[in-house]
């Protein structure tokens, strides 16, 4: 027998962090199950096929019908809330090397502005130049102006 690729366990997870079915006030086709559309979307995501050929002996609905549930669970941040429930469930069960992990700026926001320890810079940067006033024209190393006139 085939493993399922939503497992009870999965479901269990996933089932409360699912938006409630919208409402259909003019009635309709019902809805594929979001266990059926979730089948789907990790077929799809798993095999690498494309949407529309996904077969309709699973059972899934239309490989659009999945693509739509994927694109509204991001909207609603369930993929999101799952990564997080995810670590959660395995940093409890201790499977999480953490002396391995990595942060950056794309995981953890990068704080602007002057560091809590000290209020001020160090000084002035050693080496560096100047920017000329505002209100000088600039010139260049051999005493002409930038604009081509010959200094007086």
């Amino acid at each position: 027998m085939k493993r399922a690729l939503v497992t009870d366990e999965l479901w269990s997870i996933v089932t409360p962090l699912l938006p409630a079915e919208p409402p259909k006030p003019k009635g309709g086709r019902p809805r594929v199950s979001d266990r059926a559309a979730l089948t789907g979307i990790l077929f799809v995501l798993r095999s690498g096929i494309p949407w529309e050929m996904m077969p309709q002996e699973m059972g899934c609905g239309s490989g659009v019908t999945c693509w739509r549930r994927l694109r509204d669970w991001q909207v609603a941040g369930v993929w999101a809330r799952l990564h997080y429930e995810l670590l959660q469930g395995l940093h409890w069960a201790g499977r999480i090397d953490w002396s391995r992990a990595c942060m950056d700026s794309a995981s953890i926001a990068a704080k602007k502005g002057v560091c809590g320890h000290r209020s001020k810079p160090d000084g002035p940067r050693q080496g560096g130049h100047k920017a000329p006033p505002a209100d000088r024209p600039q010139r260049a190393a051999s005493g002409v102006h930038v604009h081509g006139r010959q200094r007086a």
